[in-house]
């Protein structure tokens, strides 16, 4: 259950789970690469362990103020950036940095939050919830259902109020390139009733068999997915997934929309919003195209009204929305002349 055993911490050699992924085959190159991974994963515990001995306060302040100080410094401050550009277009150059600069101390809080997860629960007293009501109609529906959200403030903590409100949800994520620190988050994440699955191979037939028992499935849908149909997000085009709203149309399942704001004190407020619903005619593919676009308007609503919150550092759209705005940055500083 949610906020069980808070003290218990990741052990390295239970990662051996994960073994079955690691390189095979005895080279000289499949050992380095193991002993790299395992290296990784012991920095990785002692860092985790550190967070957990800090306690959430300072644990969430060192995450922000190393993100704070170290990511302006890094080449993805350019991709931030150049993607508060496309998003707002309208910010001044002061804007835009003061706003870069924040979601750097946020997402490095995100980071450093992930040790003291168990504690971040609306038992533990940091997460208040509106809209509760809606998750528990579900859970007593008996039906599946398709939790949308995207990577906003400290989106575990949604995942957190999914498993204390008694809705059976499966959570998916992107497992970690390395198999031992993909281990240990994993079993962070369990501590708190956390069900993961990366949607690959079985794991996309275990997803399947569970909505048809009737298990919700939870899914972050704002990044960028090249092989989905193009909808538009801030006024641009990109490529969006469109897995959450096949699913819907597939088990005849509520969409149902989630967001969550940091709050000061490291606290959060999740809100359970109106479920998006998807027309359901004779054209499947104009179905699902406007399900994909609802669910990104939902997440660009969420976003202009805390951009601070959302993960700024990934390439959102496609490769020509920023060749254009590279195109329009050299045309403004060839009309303004030399500085």
């Amino acid at each position: 259950m949610p906020g069980e055993n808070t003290r218990e911490e990741p052990k390295f050699e239970r990662a051996s789970e994960a073994r079955s992924n690691s390189p095979r085959g005895g080279s000289a190159t499949s050992v380095r690469q193991d002993l790299i991974w395992r290296l990784q994963a012991v920095a990785f515990q002692a860092l985790f362990s550190f967070l957990r001995l800090l306690g959430v306060e300072r644990a969430s302040g060192l995450g922000g103020w190393l993100l704070r100080t170290l990511g302006p410094k890094t080449g993805t401050q350019k991709t931030v950036m150049r993607n508060l550009r496309i998003a707002f277009p309208d910010m001044t150059d002061a804007q835009r940095e003061a706003l870069a600069l924040e979601q750097w101390d946020r997402t490095g809080r995100t980071f450093a939050e992930l040790a003291v997860m168990d504690q971040l629960t609306p038992e533990g007293g940091r997460v208040e919830v509106v809209g509760m009501e809606r998750l528990h109609a579900l859970r007593d529906s008996g039906k599946a259902a398709v939790l949308i959200s995207g990577h906003l403030a400290n989106f575990e903590v949604m995942a957190a109020v999914i498993m204390a409100s008694g809705l059976p949800c499966q959570v998916t994520y992107r497992a970690a390139n390395n198999p031992y620190v993909d281990a240990l988050i994993r079993q962070s994440r369990e501590r708190y009733g956390i069900r993961l699955f990366a949607p690959k191979g079985d794991g996309t037939r275990e997803l399947m068999a569970g909505m048809k028992r009737g298990d919700s499935i939870a899914l972050l849908v704002d990044q960028k997915y090249n092989q989905g149909p193009e909808v538009e997000f801030f006024g641009q085009p990109v490529n969006a997934s469109p897995g959450a709203a096949r699913l819907a149309l597939k088990f005849g399942a509520v969409i149902q929309p989630l967001s969550v704001v940091r709050l000061p004190g490291v606290r959060f407020r999740v809100t359970a919003h109106e479920p998006i619903m998807i027309p359901e005619t004779a054209d499947k593919a104009a179905d699902v195209l406007a399900g994909v676009q609802a669910v990104n308007r939902f997440v660009e609503d969420r976003v202009r009204e805390v951009p601070e919150d959302w993960f700024w550092v990934h390439r959102r759209w496609p490769d020509r929305v920023y060749a254009a705005l590279g195109d329009r940055l050299e045309s403004a500083a060839r009309r303004n002349g030399p500085a």
